[in-house]
């Protein structure tokens, strides 16, 4: 019998996912339990989101007494807690002006308006004409604007018209994007590592290139940072392993410590001199219980060297799934606390491997149905990552005898 939870779900809420069937009452640091009180191990995170693993009590602590003081007011006033958030955003990313906002989506559709408009009124691009240079496979949120330049053609279905003035290249190829680059050029917008189109890592030095171009052509380069961001590769972000600056920034998800929406734009001064009073806002983008926990967030982010452990983390549970010995496993992939490991659909789908993954009490989710994501919450230790390799490797054993043309696999 269908789980009674599930059934309400199933009927009043849209089918725009396709959850595992498993039902969470509860979660606390990296562990979830359902309502049968069988216990997970997070090895998703919300794409990033929980960073912090959940209800991380100096976050719970921020966000509670926040609450009971002053949680929302639009920005038609000043607040108490807004300014120290963005101050000590911007000090840790080293850029000097930020926007706030709630979702990764806004954010982004934010640093769009902010190109077009540095194009046409610093650049000197005529009127309506800027084009921003994306890269094939990308995901930056669900928006029209957004889907409009994916190259996923499910994003795109029957959602159109869509907007004009996007170019696509390959990821990974910076020949590619100076080639695309036309007068008409305002920014780049690329993720550092590729995360829903199944944890793609472009070539070393990929960044550093695209830098050097983006100067040498005046174009703006803005890294859509919202799942990559504050830590899960390692670094504080992931153009840092580049030793890149980006002239716009985009973080979300981590930045609300798991409990609330919150993203910001951040941008060179330039850039962000754009905007005028009445040119963009958001209700609750920046409100206090945001600016509150997003403050609480970063600092604990700091002083627990999260991206620091993430970066040791990340190599354990790396070299330990590409020891595992397996056939149906084509490779394994990925920086720090942000893993893919393709598997040959021949053989199990992605899909598949997490729900028998969930019976070992692991939970992750598939991108593209050949990638099973991993990225745990920050705070994973050793411990914990050699009990989730003991299970992927128990769900690995249990499969039956391949196919016999299954025989290579790859790393990168």
């Amino acid at each position: 019998m269908k789980n009674h939870a599930i059934t309400l779900e199933d009927r009043y809420c849209a089918h725009n996912y396709e959850p595992l069937p498993v039902v969470l009452s509860s979660g606390k640091g990296i562990w979830l339990w359902d309502q049968d009180g069988k216990r997970y191990m997070d090895m998703m995170s919300a794409y990033s989101a929980v960073s912090f693993g959940h209800s991380h009590p100096t976050l719970v602590a921020a966000l509670s007494k926040q609450a009971s003081q002053l949680a929302v007011v639009s920005r038609a006033f000043y607040s108490d807690q807004l300014g120290p958030f963005l101050q000590l955003l911007c000090e840790m990313t080293g850029m000097p002006k930020a926007l706030p906002m709630n979702s990764g989506a806004e954010a982004v559709e934010t640093a769009i308006k902010a190109a077009r408009k540095w194009g046409h009124k610093v650049k000197g691009i005529a009127d309506q004409t800027a084009e921003i240079i994306v890269c094939r496979g990308n995901f930056a949120g669900r928006t029209t604007t957004i889907v409009g330049f994916s190259s996923e053609a499910q994003y795109r279905d029957g959602f159109g018209p869509f907007s004009d003035g996007f170019a696509t290249v390959p990821f990974g190829d910076a020949a590619a994007l100076e080639a695309a680059i036309t007068p008409r050029t305002a920014a780049f917008l690329v993720e550092p590592i590729q995360g829903e189109a199944g944890i793609i890592v472009p070539p070393e030095g990929y960044l550093a290139k695209c830098r050097e171009i983006c100067n040498r052509h005046n174009v703006l380069l803005i890294c859509d940072e919202v799942q990559t961001g504050l830590g899960r590769t390692g670094r504080l972000l992931a153009s840092d392993h580049d030793g890149i600056k980006p002239d716009g920034l985009i973080l979300g998800k981590a930045l609300g410590g798991g409990l609330l929406p919150v993203s910001a734009f951040l941008a060179r001064e330039d850039l962000m001199a754009v905007f005028t009073p009445g040119d963009h806002g958001s209700t609750f983008g920046g409100n206090p219980l945001s600016a509150a926990v997003g403050h609480a967030a970063l600092r604990l982010l700091r002083e627990e060297k999260l991206a620091d452990n993430a970066q040791r983390m990340g190599e354990r549970l790396l070299t330990g799934l590409r020891a595992i010995q397996h056939p149906a496993i084509r490779q394994v992939r990925g920086k720090g606390l942000l893993i893919g490991m393709d598997l040959d659909p021949g053989f199990i789908s992605a899909r598949q491997f997490c729900e028998r993954l969930m019976q070992q009490g692991i939970l992750s989710k598939d991108t593209h149905d050949t990638v099973v994501r991993f990225a745990p919450p920050l705070i994973i230790t050793a411990n914990d990552i050699d009990a989730a390799l003991e299970a992927i490797q128990h769900t690995f054993s249990s499969l039956l005898t391949p196919p016999a043309h299954l025989t290579e696999r790859s790393y990168a």
